[in-house]
């Protein structure tokens, strides 16, 4: 009963900002996509911490 519970709530979990930026990299084809993307990280990240 409590492994269906735990199995229910593990998929109904909501992925951590940190899970979704690493499968946003893991996405790119090739080194010039992947830099990209991680500039894209840090300007995004850079924007939050400002407040924008």
């Amino acid at each position: 009963m409590f492994a269906t519970l735990k199995r229910t709530a593990k998929a109904l979990r909501v992925p951590t900002q940190a899970e979704l930026d690493l499968a946003y990299l893991n996405e790119a084809g090739d080194r010039y996509d992947l830099e990209a993307r991680e500039r894209n990280l840090s300007r995004r990240s850079l924007n939050r911490a400002l407040g924008f």
